[in-house]
């Protein structure tokens, strides 16, 4: 991951600008403007047998309510170490390495129609387990989940919906001109919701299907995951007999801006040797790769 003790003229607070990508790459982001212009859709139906049983095997050695999320989550994070470009993003029209891994997510404090949300964000190192993803995830939600109080992406959101709307359409503005030249303050950067590595949902806790969802204009965030219930298939094995196989449906919105599709190509293959040998997100990474200079 790219380290602020090395920030250099041209890197941002949360990220090291690229400077030897290919001139072809660089060019992308004048052509394509926002992200939705330079969205890629991408959908996989993973088979989750062997991660579900070790799932188990967590929940009864005391890790209570582990489960596909943290799973998902944590075999993100080990892709990253691995292939670095994931976790870049495009910001004031230059491509940047992000300086972790910054995950968003919207966290409802009851499961009730009338209950409150909000949005949190947990910062992740590419040398994190499982058991660190479990623990960071579990730390942010229950202090989200402990108070009714507003948290810093509420207090923020709360104080521009005041505003009139023509001013609140000035305020946006500038704040997408702060954005372009990284004069955000940090403590805004951090309340954001539209800025980090990923995005991602859990609609399988709502018992529905995924959807493409968008990824956002503002901010940075270059790739959204929405996954859905698990499902049960019955196959046949090779020696014919009928066998019950579970699976989960993921669907990724990704700037293609970023990196190319031979990149990501790779990462999904790694990503389903990693749905086949699930304990090895129990170890930490034996070695980190460094996006490029």
């Amino acid at each position: 991951m790219a380290k602020n003790d090395r920030r250099r003229f041209g890197d941002r607070k949360d990220g090291r600008l690229l400077r030897s990508l290919p001139a072809y790459t660089k060019f992308m982001p004048y052509i394509m403007a926002t992200r939705n212009d330079a969205l890629n859709l991408y959908e996989e139906s993973m088979e989750i047998t062997d991660v579900d049983r070790r799932l188990r095997r967590l929940r009864v050695d005391g890790y209570k309510g582990i489960g596909f999320l943290h799973f998902l989550i944590a075999a993100y994070i080990r892709i990253v170490s691995m292939l670095p470009g994931l976790n870049r993003y495009v910001a004031g029209r230059r491509i940047y390495a992000g300086n972790d891994i910054t995950v968003v997510m919207t966290v409802k404090r009851a499961l009730s129609i009338d209950a409150t949300e909000t949005s949190i964000k947990i910062h992740f190192e590419p040398t994190d387990t499982i058991f660190d993803v479990y623990r960071k995830m579990n730390e942010k939600i229950d202090e989200v989940k402990a108070t009714e109080e507003n948290n810093n992406t509420e207090d923020v959101a709360d104080a521009l919906a005041r505003l009139p709307r023509f001013l609140l359409r000035f305020v946006i503005q500038i704040l997408r001109i702060l954005d372009y030249f990284d004069l955000l303050p940090q403590s805004l950067l951090e309340a954001s919701p539209f800025h980090g590595s990923l995005i991602i949902t859990d609609l399988g806790s709502l018992r529905i299907r995924p959807v493409f969802h968008h990824i956002y204009n503002f901010g940075t965030l270059p790739v959204f995951i929405a996954f859905g219930a698990k499902r049960h298939a019955y196959e046949l094995d090779r020696h014919g007999n009928m066998v019950d196989h579970k699976y989960i449906d993921c669907k990724f919105t990704i700037d293609e801006r970023t990196t190319d599709g031979h990149y990501w190509a790779q990462a999904f293959q790694a990503w389903r040797y990693i749905f086949q040998h699930p304990e090895i997100l129990e170890q930490p990474p034996t070695r980190i790769v460094e996006d490029v200079y």
